[in-house]
């Protein structure tokens, strides 16, 4: 499927793109968002329309997008919507709707022999509040832990995130804890660290806990220049210089690492966690 052209000029229009939800959306925004990532040629003007709790809700949006239909390109729309009522409503617009919750529901009960409860939010976080208060108190510690603020209590981490500043530690400790409810620290390293011989002293008695982040000199050196424009911090030759002596320092102890430079946050994260054999 490739772009679709503006017929009074050579601007691709952008389909309209609809993430429904009785809950936040987020469940909706990443398994529609990782659909559309299969059609890279393509332009989407995506909405995120959360908490349609009640039919006359529904309705409210399906006239919303009847009238984007009737202006140009049927809009695409991702529902993970439960209560049977609102999605058959849903189901009613002019637009292309993928229901990424009732076909799979009906399967289950089938599976199961048993009818769903039909109620909403069971995906979102709250259904198992023992999982829930467990990230919740991953991301307390990850927040402590972040950028080496605290040493306390390090022996209860999971993983500890080690690189040079900005290469991108505390996003994906912080989306391993949330995501996943994993005791992740992160610990800079800095040009001291790479003139002595050795791990960090605090890192040492854990070093088989460390795994390691580094980049290219070219997207570290204009990452840092967004921080400190000009400094020697942001320089390429001190970007350099710290990425390949904290490459040396994995390889001696033995420590697993991996390139950020070109990888999102979720890849890192399900990355470490399989290297790592952590359960979630």
């Amino acid at each position: 499927m490739g772009k679709t052209e503006n017929p009074g000029g050579d601007e691709p229009v952008s389909r309209p793109v609809y993430f429904l939800s009785d809950s936040t959306g987020i469940t909706a925004e990443t398994l529609g968002n990782t659909l559309l990532t299969q059609f890279p040629e393509s332009n989407f003007n995506r909405t995120t329309v959360p908490f349609i709790t009640t039919v006359e809700q529904a309705r409210s949006v399906v006239d919303a997008i009847d009238a984007i239909a009737a202006r140009g390109l049927p809009p695409i729309v991702f529902s993970t919507v439960v209560g049977g009522d609102i999605r058959m409503t849903l189901a009613e617009c002019r637009a292309t709707v993928v229901d990424l919750i009732g076909t799979h529901i009906r399967q289950l009960e089938g599976a199961l022999g048993t009818a769903a409860s039909g109620k909403p939010g069971q995906a979102h976080g709250l259904g198992n509040a023992v999982r829930y208060q467990a990230r919740m108190t991953a991301v307390e510690y990850a927040m402590e832990h972040d950028d080496g603020q605290s040493l306390r209590a390090l022996e209860k981490a999971q993983v500890i995130l080690v690189a040079p500043s900005r290469c991108g530690k505390t996003p994906t400790t912080m989306y391993l804890a949330l995501q996943h409810g994993i005791f992740a620290a992160n610990f800079p390293l800095i040009e001291e660290d790479f003139e002595r011989d050795g791990l960090p002293v605090p890192l040492r008695p854990f070093a088989q806990k460390c795994f390691g982040l580094t980049s290219t000199p070219q997207r570290l050196s204009q990452i840092r220049t967004e921080r400190r424009r000009g400094s020697s911090y942001a320089s390429l030759q001190q970007c350099g210089y710290e990425l390949r002596s904290a490459e040396l320092l994995y390889l001696a102890h033995g420590i697993p690492y991996l390139n950020s430079a070109s990888v999102s946050v979720e890849e890192m994260a399900a990355t470490i966690l399989q290297k790592m054999r952590l359960k979630h």
